[in-house]
């Protein structure tokens, strides 16, 4: 059988089809390529961002921010020495971007200036946290990731 220029374009259309076809049916079924969003009410979340502006503007005019550091036990983060640590109260979230099973949040209640995250709820690998607190009725926000 001799190929023709008309057979050859219907041959590279059906052969471009094909791959196509694979890539999306193989995007389609495989988890690895399952990709959601790091929270459920990003919307909602995106709306409320300018309150989060300001609260991170309220931590950065502070003479001492939230540090963390890990060890053993686990991760410890400390809050500005120069603050009464009964009159801090708020909110510890901690996202896994790659598997959101491991998300968890946590109410802050500090008996001293730093709270502890044991390790066994921590496994390895990059986190986002984001710490909510107010002290004397001004809110404050830390957020960074760091790699565990």
């Amino acid at each position: 059988m001799k190929l023709n220029w008309g057979t050859s374009i219907v041959l590279a259309f059906v052969g471009f089809i094909a791959f196509i076809m694979f890539f999306l049916i193989k995007m389609n079924v495989e988890d690895k390529y399952d990709h959601d969003l790091v929270t459920e009410d990003y919307y909602a979340e995106e709306l409320a961002y300018q309150k989060d502006i300001d609260k991170l503007k309220n931590a950065k005019n502070l003479s001492e921010n939230i540090t963390y550091k890990k060890t053993q036990e686990g991760l410890i983060i400390v809050f500005p020495s120069n603050l009464d640590h009964k009159k801090i109260s708020g909110k510890l979230f901690l996202y896994r971007p790659s598997n959101k099973q491991l998300d968890f949040e946590t109410t802050i209640s500090l008996s001293n200036t730093h709270l502890l995250i044991p390790d066994s709820r921590l496994v390895d690998g990059r986190w986002n946290i984001k710490i909510d607190w107010q002290y004397n009725g001004i809110s404050y926000l830390f957020k960074e990731s760091l790699d565990y």
